[in-house]
């Protein structure tokens, strides 16, 4: 019988998408190079479980059937044999990435959907060794895998739409929110988007308008606040079009249309300050702790979800 939920790879991501799998109520395993790796990615799945439980975000009832439902292997071959649904999680190598998927395009029936978490690859590329590439899809989930609710679910040159419908319905149930991207382009979807607010942002600092604590400020004070459930096109038709249109054509000649990296960044990363890493980047981290700040905008995350949830419940 068919029933479980396959995840190959149970890093920080895997974790992650297994422990929300698994709070859905799938049967779950986590599928990993040695038992030892798989059984740490059990136990990092398990302490996002009791995280979302600790906030509310599931119940004690749920935490603890999620917690029996998750399991661990070393064999993806023989997992497969009762997988319903895979998604692969493993290092972002496109020829690692094809050589998984030529495996299990081999073993599993073709009715089997095969996705991929990938953030930078084409899922076109990585089916290309697969004699069934209709069946394969991205779902790039949004890290933390465990809190954020965004899943990019973008269709290759050959996958079937009707396989990418049915896979962005199944992530619903997994308290998702999933989106459909129909072309395989770099970026997929919101990291277009937020690729654009980043050139902006690096263009601001590096001609002098705003320093870069100013501008994270605007963004995450001021349009970000309302993101959650007012996005910008929502926007746009809330002010109308017309002066939406008019704003355009008097702030797009004056922003930043490169289409390389600005060489601000490229200075910094010459020099070696490649940020929290190194101690330096557009910020002095010296001062600073990036755990701290990691809690907090995990802590902020937790909140958003919850009071996203309590709005749309009106």
């Amino acid at each position: 019988m068919r029933d479980i939920v396959m995840v190959v790879g149970s890093g920080m991501m895997g974790s992650g998408i297994g422990a929300m799998s698994a709070l859905a109520g799938n049967k779950t395993v986590l599928v990993d190079t040695s038992a030892e790796r798989a059984e740490n990615g059990r136990k990092k799945a398990i302490e996002c479980i009791r995280l979302r439980e600790e906030n509310e975000l599931n119940t004690h009832e749920e935490a603890e059937k999620a917690i029996e439902l998750l399991s661990t292997s070393d064999d993806s071959i023989k997992t497969a044999e009762n997988a319903r649904l895979v998604i692969e999680a493993i290092i972002e190598n496109v020829e690692a990435k094809q050589n998984l998927f030529a495996q299990l395009d081999a073993v599993l029936p073709v009715e089997v959907p095969i996705c991929s978490n990938t953030s930078g690859l084409r899922i076109t590329d990585i089916s290309a060794k697969c004699a069934h590439p209709e069946r394969t899809v991205t779902t790039h989930f949004w890290l933390p895998a465990h809190l954020v609710p965004l899943v990019e679910v973008v269709m290759g040159d050959k996958t079937d739409e009707a396989v990418a419908v049915a896979v962005r319905d199944e992530l619903r149930k997994w308290k998702k929110a999933p989106v459909l991207v129909k072309r395989d382009l770099p970026g997929q979807l919101a990291n277009r988007v937020f690729q654009a607010i980043i050139r902006e942002s690096i263009d601001i600092v590096a001609s002098g308008l705003a320093s870069a604590e100013d501008v994270d400020t605007a963004i995450s004070r001021g349009m970000a606040m309302r993101f959650p459930v007012w996005g910008p096109l929502k926007h746009l038709d809330a002010i109308g079009l017309n002066l939406g249109l008019s704003v355009q054509e008097t702030v797009l000649p004056s922003i930043c249309a490169d289409e390389t990296a600005n060489p601000y960044i490229k200075e910094l990363v010459e020099k070696g300050d490649l940020g929290a890493k190194t101690g330096k980047g557009f910020y002095d981290w010296s001062t600073r702790s990036i755990e701290d700040d990691m809690k907090k905008r995990d802590a902020f995350i937790i909140e958003a979800v919850k009071a996203v949830e309590r709005v749309e419940k009106k």
